[in-house]
């Protein structure tokens, strides 16, 4: 049975960044578009609801904005709630959402962290399947050679939420096991 989902649009200073969240507050879906019910599809379908418009989402809005302010690290809290028909789709999610701000990975540096060195291409799917962009940073995974590969809200985003972070006072360069001497997928993976 589908519940009502609460949807909301945050300003950003690269644009609109609209969330859905559950009934537990929990965000089910984000990315840099003007309409909340554009993230539907991204999602599982057993996630899916009537999307109910709100000027803010509580604590998930207000993490937002403190991110926006500079504290990157506000938006770890946000609980997300996202499904997949496989275990290693759940656990390479919640291993992104432990690369740091300022810190990015390579391709094979993510595939590392996740458990499995030599699944560049399912670490590359993750990225492409994560419909919690922000909340599950997949901005923060970059090519072999350190350009930026894909990002389904476009290659501007990622510029600007890379170098807002690395502004914010933190060391912009690749961490995880062999981060930055890859193989990487070379554009496989986009979020």
């Amino acid at each position: 049975m589908n519940v009502t989902l609460d949807g909301a649009v945050v300003d950003t200073p690269t644009g609109p960044l609209s969330i859905l969240t559950g009934p537990d507050g929990a965000v089910r879906a984000a990315g840099f578009t003007p309409e909340p019910e554009a993230l539907l599809p991204l999602m599982h379908s057993g996630l899916r609801g009537p999307v109910r418009r709100r000027t803010g989402l509580g604590p998930v809005t207000a993490a937002v904005g403190a991110y926006l302010d500079g504290e990157l690290t506000a938006i770890d809290a946000v609980p997300v709630e996202q499904r997949t028909g496989g275990a290693f789709l759940a656990h390479a999610w919640q291993v992104l959402r432990e690369v740091g701000p300022g810190r990015p990975v390579t391709y094979t540096g993510y595939a590392g962290l996740a458990g499995r060195p030599a699944a560049v291409r399912a670490a590359a799917a993750a990225c492409a399947r994560n419909a919690a962009a922000l909340f599950v940073p997949c901005h923060r995974v970059l090519r072999t050679d350190g350009s930026l590969g894909g990002y389904r809200w476009g290659l501007d985003v990622k510029r600007w939420l890379l170098a807002h972070e690395a502004s914010a006072g933190r060391p912009a360069h690749p961490a995880g096991p062999e981060a930055g001497r890859d193989g990487g997928p070379g554009g496989v993976g986009t979020c």
